[in-house]
């Protein structure tokens, strides 16, 4: 029970962190979003350990469990296009799936090159 009060205080947490970089990014005019603005701010005060890991972990850890679950509303609001799939689906399915494999190779190439330094430093 401990942990489910915890666990919701922390993902109010971050929502409220959430909607304040919102309406930082909306007030300062950035051409980026506020969800990006928050995922970078709060990565620095990670970085610097000014909000520690544990004062966010079970919720963070929640949130990413239950991914899937925001992804229905896009999923659900792609059949109001059925007629544009109809006509280009085609070209949207390469576009997809080409910049899925971008993704996904400079994801595996960056975690590698992320590897070889850590191995490098534990080494020293």
């Amino acid at each position: 029970m401990r942990n489910m009060i915890k666990g919701t205080v922390q993902v109010a947490a971050l929502m409220a962190f959430t909607l304040l970089m919102n309406k930082l990014a909306g007030l300062l005019h950035l051409p980026i979003p506020g969800s990006i603005l928050g995922i970078i701010v709060l990565f620095i005060l990670l970085e610097t350990r000014i909000v520690r890991l544990e004062w966010i972990d079970l919720g963070a850890s929640w949130l990413l469990a239950e991914l899937l679950l925001f992804f229905i509303p896009a999923a659900v609001g792609v059949m109001k296009y059925i007629p544009m799939l109809e006509s280009d689906g085609v070209r949207i399915l390469i576009v997809v799936i080409f910049s899925t494999f971008i993704v996904m190779a400079s994801s595996g190439l960056l975690a590698s090159r992320i590897a070889k330094q850590r191995e490098r430093r534990i080494s020293r």
